[in-house]
């Protein structure tokens, strides 16, 4: 039968024959990945189980990202137990110090994750892959630690949602635009336990770093994996980051689909997602005036080093309103030491913004940007629930780094046409 991109993936990692959407299928996994916060989880599950050795040394990833440098004596003895692991198993790939950046900028910048391969991670945001054209999804940390031990799991092959982008990009629209976009039109359910399946003449023109921004909140509709085709960008990209010679790949002509949703940007504006779903969907310009506190920059939707140049062009020459903290936080070191090459952190330091090292931070309300009592962020992260970076009463508007470096500046929520 003509297969979808999330069949075509799954067949070639299962001994069984896929038939239809819905069949519970067995998968050997390219890739398990945990945090510093599930990593413990899965251990325990992984020793309660009885497993004495994990099934592949090189395919076991452990990142210290969400509460590193640590940030209390708790999220140090999370470390302290996953990197005991990791020397007990002799793991290849651990990450804490200066090696450490947020997982999911990470590893696809490593080459560790690539086109085809079927990745799962105790973290909902693994899905950030398919931007590469990888089967990734999020699991609990005792399917994980099933994972690390016997290199495979069980998946139910989902049904696909194809959605198109198609029209002139206008200039100021950015990849985070067109997820919003998405999730503000089907819902925060509206893909639940779909793949998104990405196409049209848009996602054509993308580059990868935006791919990988898309699919990183296909969680946030619901979605198992969000999938992009594996086409001439994605094996430039892997051949940069030390996957060269990738294959091709795309769903198969007459591919059966659940649905297929269309958008036509060519007229569309930055929109943002206001409070407490990101499905909550606005035009910026239709927000208000709005007073804001903090400005965060980053994350593994948007620390990628295009994040950080759209973020510079308009902080440059400019101030962030002395109202605002503005916090900017690169993705990974070699992100890290790219803004400084460029003189990025210059200008944003010269603007007046905090620069942190790659680090989760303020993301999920760990450490390094937490909100009081009624503040009101605009942040390039990927979820806005209440509470999500700190107090039950403040509220967390979702943009991309050009609004959010406008807002920065402006004091309120602005595109960058507005300042």
């Amino acid at each position: 039968m003509a297969q979808t991109l999330a069949q075509k993936i799954l067949q070639a990692h299962t001994d069984q024959r896929i038939e239809h959407d819905g069949q519970i299928v067995r998968c050997r996994v390219s890739l398990v990945l945990a945090n510093d916060i599930t990593a413990p989880l899965a251990v325990k599950s992984f020793k309660g189980m009885g497993a004495a050795q994990v099934f592949d040394k090189d395919k076991i990833a452990f990142v210290m990202d969400h509460f590193t440098p640590q940030k209390d004596i708790d999220s140090a003895n999370q470390v302290m137990v996953s990197r005991k692991f990791a020397e007990e198993q002799h793991l290849t790939h651990y990450y804490e110090g200066g090696n450490c950046g947020v997982e999911h900028a990470l590893l696809p910048e490593m080459g560790l994750v690539g086109p085809g391969d079927v990745v799962i991670g105790a973290d909902s945001h693994t899905c950030t892959y398919g931007g590469l054209g990888a089967f990734a999804t999020g699991m609990g940390s005792t399917d994980i630690a099933g994972g690390m031990a016997l290199g495979e799991t069980w998946f139910k092959v989902p049904p696909t949602i194809r959605v198109n982008y198609t029209g002139t990009m206008p200039k100021n629209l950015r990849a985070k635009d067109l997820i919003l976009m998405l999730i503000g039109k089907i819902g925060v359910d509206g893909a639940l336990y779909r793949a998104l399946e990405f196409g049209g003449s848009v996602i054509d023109e993308l580059d990868v770093e935006g791919r990988l921004t898309m699919a990183n909140m296909a969680i946030e509709a619901g979605g198992k994996v969000g999938l992009f085709p594996v086409d001439e960008k994605t094996r430039a990209y892997c051949a940069a980051h030390g996957r060269p010679n990738v294959s091709l790949l795309a769903a198969d002509e007459g591919a059966s689909y659940e649905r297929v949703v269309e958008f036509d940007v060519t007229n569309a504006e930055p929109v943002v997602a206001c409070p407490h779903l990101p499905g909550n969907i606005k035009p910026v310009s239709a927000v208000g005036e709005l007073p804001i506190q903090q400005v965060v920059i980053g994350s593994c939707t948007n620390g990628r080093i295009s994040d950080m140049r759209d973020a510079a062009s308009v902080l440059r020459g400019r101030t962030v309103n002395p109202k605002v903290r503005c916090i900017v936080l690169p993705a990974t070191p070699s992100i890290w030491k790219q803004c400084l090459a460029e003189g990025l952190f210059e200008v944003f330091t010269d603007a007046g913004c905090i620069v942190g090292p790659p680090t989760c931070g303020p993301c999920l309300g760990g450490h390094m940007g937490i909100l009081g009592d009624g503040e009101r962020a605009v942040a390039t992260t990927n979820r806005n629930f209440r509470g999500r970076m700190g107090s039950l009463d403040s509220e967390v508007y979702l943009a991309s780094p050009l609004v959010a470096a406008a807002s920065a500046i402006a004091g309120t929520i602005v595109g960058p046409d507005q300042i």
